[in-house]
C-alpha cells in the first residue's frame, strides 16, 4: 500500500469508524451469532496476491460486525465500562505511526518522559500523595501497565522482593526458598480473581479474608489473620485492599487496613481499578481516605476515563523493589544515560511497550479536568437515576449502596426467578446485562458503561427490565 492508497483508505476508515459510533444505538448490542460463525464466511488461507484495501472495507460490515459485542452502545450494561474517545483514537494512530517499543529511555526518550509527566498530571488531578509522584524530587513515580491484574502482579513481585531481603537480613541462615514458601498474602473475598491469579504467578499464597456484612474488609479482620499467619511460623508480605469492587462496587476500609500493613511491614497496593476514575472529582475522595498508607496505587483511565484500553495507571511510592527484582540488564539494552531517567521495562513484566502516553496526554489536554469530571458525575446521576426506577418498582429491591456508576438490584424472591429474569432480559436483545452472586444472594447488576448513554436510555433499560419481569411473574405466577 503506498502513501495515496494510505491517505484515502484511512479517510474512509475514520469516516466509518465515526458513522459506527454516532450510530452505535441503533445496533442491537448482542450478537446472535453461534461460536464457529467465521470460518465459513472467509477462506481457508491467506490470499496469494493483495485484496483491494475496498474489499476489505464491505467485510467489516459482512463478517466482522456480526459477531461484535457493542460495548460502547448506550443499551450495554454489563461489566464495567471501558473507554473510548475521538482524542484517544486519533492518539493510538500517532503511536501506531512512531511504532516505538520504549523499554529504555534511549529507546525513544519522548515516550519515557511524556509517561512520568501525564501519571504526575494524573496523580495531581486525584491528590494523590506528593511521595507518589515523580515531580515530588523523591523516588516515587508512576507507570503505564497495560491491565490493574498486571499491576497487582507487579506490586506483588516488588513486596516479596522487600519482604525477603529484609527477612535474609534478620535471618541469614535461612534458604531464600525457604522464606518464600513462608510468604503469605491478603485480600477480600470480593477483590477481583486477579489478586488469586497473582500468587500463584508469584508463587505465594494469598488468603482470602472475609468483608463484613457491606462486602467492605475490616483492619480487625487483616490484623486477626496476620497474628494467626505469624504465630504459624509465616511471613506476612503483602495486602491488596480494594476500592469499588467487581461484583457490587463497595470499597474496602483503606483508612483502618493501612495502620494495619503500616505496623506490620507488609506491602498495602490499592486496586481501584474502575472507581479509581471518580477520584478526579473532590466530592468522591473521602472513599480513597488513607491512601497516604499505601505503598502502590492503581486506577484504569481505560476503564472510566475516556482513555482507550490499554491504559491503567501505577504509582509507586519506591520502585526500586521493582527494578532490583526484574533488572535483567544485558549489554545490547545499556546506553550512557541509565539512572537518569526511569527504564520502564524494569517496572513491568513485559520488555516491550507501547507509546500509550500518548493517549493519556490528547485526553487530558482535549477534555480538560472540567469535562472529565462532567463525564464521572454524569455517569454517577444516570445510575442514581435507575437506582430511584428500581425503588419505584416493590417487586424489586436495591441490593448494594449506589456510590458510582453501578446498580445492583434484584427481584424480590429466589435466586431462580433472578436467574430467569436475566435470561428473559438478555434474550429480548435489546440491552445486555450480566449477574454476581454474594453468599447466596443472586443479584443483577446495571453498569453505565457508554458515553453516548442519556436518560432516555437508562428509561429504556428499565423499561426492558420491567417487560421482562411482567412476562416472568405473569407466567410463573410470582
Amino acid at each position: 500500500m503506498d502513501a495515496p492508497a494510505f491517505k484515502d483508505f484511512a479517510k474512509e476508515m475514520i469516516d466509518y469508524v465515526t458513522n459506527y459510533l454516532e450510530n452505535i444505538r441503533d445496533r442491537r448490542v448482542l450478537p446472535t451469532v453461534e461460536p464457529g460463525y467465521l470460518r465459513p464466511m472467509l477462506p481457508a488461507s491467506a490470499p496469494q496476491q493483495p485484496d483491494q484495501w475496498q474489499d476489505v472495507m464491505a467485510d467489516i460490515e459482512r463478517v466482522i460486525m456480526p459477531g461484535v459485542t457493542h460495548w460502547h452502545s448506550p443499551r450495554f450494561h454489563a461489566y464495567f465500562p471501558t473507554a473510548n474517545s475521538y482524542p484517544a483514537i486519533v492518539a493510538d494512530i500517532l503511536s501506531d505511526s512512531i511504532a516505538c517499543i520504549g523499554f529504555s529511555w534511549i529507546a525513544s526518550p519522548a515516550c519515557t518522559e511524556l509517561e512520568v509527566i501525564v501519571l504526575d498530571w494524573l496523580g495531581k488531578m486525584l491528590d494523590l500523595p506528593q511521595d507518589f509522584l515523580a515531580s515530588s524530587g523523591g523516588k516515587g513515580g508512576g507507570v503505564i501497565q497495560g491491565t490493574a491484574s498486571e499491576a497487582t502482579l507487579v506490586a506483588l513481585l516488588g513486596a516479596k522482593a522487600r519482604t525477603v531481603a529484609r527477612i535474609k537480613k534478620e535471618h541469614p541462615e535461612m534458604k531464600e526458598s525457604d522464606i518464600i514458601g513462608k510468604l503469605v498474602g491478603y485480600c477480600s473475598s470480593q477483590s477481583h480473581s486477579s489478586v488469586e491469579r497473582a500468587g500463584l504467578l508469584g508463587g505465594v499464597r494469598m488468603r482470602s479474608l472475609l468483608p463484613d456484612a457491606g462486602n467492605k474488609l475490616q483492619g480487625a479482620t487483616l490484623e486477626q489473620a496476620i497474628k494467626e499467619d505469624i504465630a504459624a511460623g509465616l511471613f506476612p508480605f503483602y495486602a491488596v485492599c480494594t476500592l469499588g469492587t467487581t461484583s457490587s462496587c463497595t470499597f474496602d476500609n483503606l483508612e483502618d487496613l493501612g495502620p494495619v500493613c503500616n505496623a506490620n511491614n507488609i506491602w498495602l497496593h490499592v486496586d481501584a481499578a474502575y472507581a479509581g476514575s471518580a477520584f478526579i472529582c473532590p466530592e468522591y475522595r473521602y472513599l480513597m481516605k488513607g491512601i497516604d498508607r499505601a505503598d502502590s496505587f492503581n486506577f484504569n483511565p481505560h476503564k472510566w476515563m475516556l482513555v482507550n484500553f490499554d491504559c491503567s495507571a501505577m504509582w509507586l511510592k519506591d520502585p526500586t523493589w521493582l527494578v532490583n527484582a526484574f533488572n535483567v540488564d544485558p549489554l545490547y539494552l545499556k546506553h550512557d544515560q541509565q539512572g537518569s531517567a526511569p527504564d520502564y521495562r524494569h517496572w513491568q513484566i513485559p520488555l516491550g511497550r507501547r507509546f500509550r502516553s500518548l493517549k493519556l496526554w490528547f485526553v487530558l489536554r482535549l477534555y480538560g479536568i472540567e469535562n472529565l469530571q462532567k463525564h464521572i458525575r454524569k455517569h454517577i446521576m444516570l445510575a442514581k437515576h435507575f437506582e430511584s426506577l428500581v425503588r419505584s418498582d416493590d417487586r424489586f429491591e436495591i441490593t448494594q449502596e449506589v456510590l458510582m456508576g453501578l446498580v445492583c438490584f434484584r427481584a424480590k424472591g429466589s435466586n431462580e426467578s433472578n436467574e430467569s429474569l436475566l435470561k428473559k432480559i438478555n434474550g429480548r436483545g435489546v440491552i445486555h446485562m450480566v449477574p454476581s452472586k454474594i453468599g447466596d444472594c443472586y443479584f443483577l447488576r446495571m453498569a453505565v458503561c457508554s458515553k453516548y448513554t442519556e436518560i432516555e436510555d437508562i428509561e429504556l433499560s428499565w423499561k426492558e427490565v420491567k417487560a421482562a419481569a411482567d412476562e416472568e411473574f405473569t407466567t410463573n405466577g410470582h
